[in-house]
């Protein structure tokens, strides 16, 4: 089956019906995990613990019919947990030695990397060749993951104790860093009416694997015209204070700006949010709506920033007013 615009809207209206029945609120967080998915990216969930990141996660993975790992990230875990490790075989009949290699919870369609940042940064790194390349290497030997493959991690504020920072390339690989707040109060009592009630609410799977794969390909194929290409690509410049037309406000609050990558992460999201949209082209306003999740987590701060207290959110939000 090949989707269109309007039946790609229509399904995912479906989704966002079905996970009505677990979620209350968060509607810019799930909006923003269906672009990731959608054009096939990677997402980082930021926030404290408690807030439903991972319940919002397993329950993606049912609606879409993928199959779930999750992996819960810790000071001692090790990159052979995650992608797999060898053992020795021993024939019983002749005593015949082979290795054969068992698969890490790294083999599936959607992995839950849970508090990825209280796991040091050696471990957090194993996960960089599978997200950039869609396989990975163990014992000398590669091997494909099968698509779809998305990395959803969840991540509490650095500030929190037993956390690690996390590389810039590890970062740089999360197409979207999503934060997730308290919900308002209303939302909450919500909420906690809802789950703490005898009802138990089932979901119904929307679409399959397969069906995904459809999708993703049909994001490509969205046109984005050249001013759109020529905004993105200004706005993901204007936050590397070594170019000459950096503000003065980016030269003393920025160390390092956003990547390349940043500019095609804004352009594909920016397709796939039009496609969620129904619309068959790119338009300024998906830009600027994805500029803070695609662009938060790629400014590194200097130290007279975190002085000052200016965040990257700050940054981007003054360039968006330019």
């Amino acid at each position: 089956m090949t989707f269109t615009a309007e039946q790609i809207r229509e399904r995912t209206d479906l989704i966002r019906a079905e996970l009505s029945k677990v979620l209350v609120g968060q509607q810019e967080v799930l909006e923003n995990l269906l672009v990731t998915i959608l054009a096939g990216g990677h997402a980082m969930l930021t926030g404290v613990p408690g807030l439903g990141k991972t319940m919002l996660v397993k329950s993606l993975a049912q609606l879409l019919s993928l199959s779930f790992k999750r992996i819960q990230f810790t000071p001692d875990l090790m990159p052979a947990d995650i992608f797999g490790t060898e053992v020795l075989d021993v024939a019983q009949e002749d005593g015949k030695r082979t290795f054969r290699f068992i698969k890490g919870p790294i083999f599936t369609n959607l992995l839950l990397a849970d508090e990825i940042n209280r796991t040091p940064p050696k471990t957090q790194a194993a996960l960089l060749e599978a997200m950039g390349e869609g396989h990975v290497t163990a014992a000398g030997r590669t091997y494909r993951l099968d698509a779809p493959f998305f990395v959803l991690a969840t991540r509490n504020p650095i500030e929190s104790e037993g956390t690690y920072p996390l590389p810039e390339a590890e970062l740089d690989r999360f197409m979207l860093n999503i934060t997730m707040d308290y919900l308002p109060m209303a939302d909450e009592i919500n909420m906690v009416r809802r789950t703490t009630s005898p009802d138990i609410e089932t979901l119904s799977p929307v679409l399959d694997a397969a069906d995904l794969v459809k999708m993703q390909l049909l994001v490509r194929e969205v046109p984005a015209p050249d001013n759109v290409i020529e905004y993105a690509v200004g706005l993901v410049n204007a936050t590397r204070p070594q170019v000459a037309t950096a503000s003065e406000h980016v030269r003393k609050m920025v160390q390092w700006g956003a990547g390349s990558r940043a500019s095609q992460a804004l352009i594909l999201a920016g397709k796939a949010r039009a496609l969620l949209q129904g619309r068959r082209n790119v338009a300024m306003e998906d830009i600027q709506a994805l500029a803070l999740p695609v662009l938060r987590h790629r400014i590194i701060m200097s130290f007279r920033a975190k002085a000052d207290n200016v965040t990257p959110d700050d940054i981007v939000n003054e360039l968006l007013k330019i």
